[in-house]
């Protein structure tokens, strides 16, 4: 069952008087109340709304493998300030030139950077103006 798109099924004109007819408003009340059933029997479905557990959280198999913004960033902003990974974070590797090329450089950005011609990478950061590679804390230079 999909979720309700057209509010013009609901309709209220044979209710919204003492003088209007009970006659003509139970066509109106059968069609709102068909739309409140497309509802309630919508959460949890395809092109409906995900519900939320005993925990007021949607549950995991309500949420998507993978998100993308529109906006061309995505950002994670928890309450308590940390975000946690419980398993693995995979980055995909890019050169240091494209890393330095990177248009939105900001501090403590961390990359998976490589050469370009080597099958290995190395994770780095970004601080005070320059990549720096984690293991030793030196300057990736910018190839």
């Amino acid at each position: 069952m999909t979720w309700p798109t057209d509010d013009g099924l609901v309709v209220t004109t044979n209710l919204d008087s003492a003088a209007d007819s009970p006659a003509a408003a139970r066509a109106d009340l059968k069609t709102a109340l068909d739309e409140l059933k497309n509802v309630i029997n919508g959460r949890n479905e395809a092109s409906g709304v995900a519900g939320l557990d005993a925990s007021s959280k949607i549950a995991a198999s309500q949420l998507p493998n993978t998100l993308i913004s529109t906006a061309g960033e995505l950002s994670l902003a928890p309450n308590n300030g940390v975000v946690a990974i419980t398993n693995y974070l995979a980055l995909s590797p890019v050169t240091t030139s494209a890393a330095y090329e990177f248009g939105s450089l900001e501090e403590g950005m961390i990359a998976m950077l490589s050469d370009g011609d080597s099958t290995m990478a190395k994770p780095a950061y970004y601080a005070g103006g320059v990549w720096r590679y984690f293991d030793t804390n030196g300057e990736v230079p910018n190839a």
